[in-house]
């Protein structure tokens, strides 16, 4: 039986501070969304927020110091120790005829009315602030026993108003570890219009929160079978059905979830895991030879589609290159043949700042096979140990590493600015790569002098 009361000590003073100086001012108060939702769940919420009866005008009189966020709507942001409290007037709401937005509000005085605009039932139960009674009209806290995710009332009217809440489904199914109410996925594909103009940022953030989850691969089988996906990255939906080779036990599509699920770290880096096999589709062929498929050049092929894929997305500039940079060189295969000029070769390919992602990344891809993964695990830890022991050592891995720079060349070789510097200083660095004790500045000139006179 779900509990009719919370004990409110488990909310912050500071909520239970704003709802008590509401109802000094004649206001009630109740603390709504997902905090209580995440309350009922046993997590600790992230975010506080209030609905109240007051009206806009009583906000700001009650709140004088209030940030007026959404003041159309009744929304004003509250600011005590530094965090951040919504208060928002009980309401119901208009058409959306943008997809995003109500057209219109109206102000209410009825708590379950202002649950009803709300989008799934477990995000439309409130605690009253003055003796903790759980208020839930529409069965949220029977869903969350039940595990299910429902839409409130009609979803096909709840899709049809935000386009957004398809995507938020699918987020909540991975990072609540709910299924989904048939009724509710089944609404989902005929209003796909609706989520179409849903604005890629909004999209993004989506995707950045739901990578927050356990298994954020229960969102992305909802958006394969409902849709969503053929909308925002239908590229992804090629290695569907795709099969691999002997070394896979899984597609395409499902090697690549496995391998986000297994990635440990940042959402971007996860991002990245499910991206990183994208060229595979494009590149397979049947190899008579070893009677089995080849994927030959998908590092690069991936990286080409990545990034138009993380541009549409709005990713910024410094999250796109990452991903596109981890994309790329995802596949190396170390080996006791790796010398240490090798290795200093690759550190300076891929990047001394990426080799922790790709380190998780290629833990992650190798555990997603789905076969025996040990030797490719205690490769990876030897390669580990083989560039530590090189970056211990103060490998040059970068023209700034060497002990000459393009001024030196210019006074001690004569020569001008221009494109010239740039070529012999590249040489230089291939040149301590293969032999690190030519990384003094008389061997350097001497070599940059041959270099010089070597050119056309």
């Amino acid at each position: 039986m779900e509990p009719d009361r919370v004990d409110l000590a488990v909310v912050p003073r500071d909520v239970l501070d704003l709802c008590e100086r509401l109802r000094s001012q004649g206001k009630r108060a109740w603390i709504v969304g997902g905090c209580v939702r995440d309350l009922l769940l046993g997590r600790p919420p992230s975010d506080w927020d209030v609905a109240t009866d007051a009206l806009p005008p009583d906000l700001l009189r009650i709140f004088p110091r209030a940030i007026p966020t959404g003041i159309e709507h009744g929304t004003v942001t509250v600011v005590k120790g530094g965090r951040h409290y919504e208060v928002t007037t009980l309401r119901g709401e208009g058409t959306y005829s943008d997809g995003r937005r109500p057209d219109w509000v109206e102000f209410v005085g009825d708590i379950a009315a202002d649950l009803a605009r709300r989008d799934f039932t477990v995000n439309a139960i409130a605690l009253d602030a003055l003796d903790g009674k759980v208020i839930d009209p529409y069965g949220g806290r029977s869903d969350l026993g039940r595990g299910v995710l429902r839409a409130v009332g009609d979803p096909h009217e709840r899709f049809s108003e935000d386009g957004l809440r398809v995507l938020r489904a699918a987020r909540f199914v991975a990072s609540l570890e709910l299924a989904l109410d048939p009724a509710t996925e089944a609404a989902i594909e005929p209003t796909l219009d609706t989520f179409r103009k849903v604005a890629s940022e909004r999209v993004r953030d989506e995707w950045v929160k739901t990578m927050k989850a356990r298994a954020p691969s229960r969102a992305f089988e909802v958006m394969r079978r409902t849709g969503i996906l053929g909308v925002t990255c239908p590229e992804l939906l090629k290695g569907v059905g795709m099969e691999q080779n002997r070394w896979h036990a899984y597609d395409v599509w499902r090697h690549g979830l496995e391998c986000m699920d297994a990635c440990t770290g940042d959402p971007i880096l996860r991002i990245a895991a499910l991206l990183h096999d994208v060229g595979k589709p494009s590149t397979r062929a049947w190899s008579e030879k070893t009677s089995d498929y080849t994927f030959y050049d998908h590092d690069r092929v991936g990286a080409e589609i990545a990034e138009p894929i993380s541009a549409r997305l709005r990713f910024s500039n410094d999250e796109r290159a990452r991903i596109v940079s981890l994309v790329r060189n995802h596949l190396f295969h170390y080996s006791a043949e790796w010398t240490d000029a090798a290795v200093r070769r690759w550190i300076r390919r891929v990047g001394a700042a990426r080799l922790e992602d790709l380190y998780a990344l290629n833990d992650a891809d190798v555990r997603a096979k789905g076969r025996d993964f040990d030797a490719d695990l205690e490769a990876l830890a030897r390669l580990k140990a083989h560039v530590a022991s090189v970056l211990a050592a103060g490998a040059a891995l970068s023209t700034r590493d060497l002990k000459v720079n393009g001024n030196d060349l210019m006074r001690e070789l004569g020569i001008a600015p221009g494109r010239v510097i740039g070529e012999i200083l590249d040489a230089l660095l291939e040149a301590v790569t293969n032999d690190p004790a030519l990384n003094e500045k008389d061997a350097l000139l001497a070599r940059a002098r041959v270099v010089l006179a070597s050119r056309p």
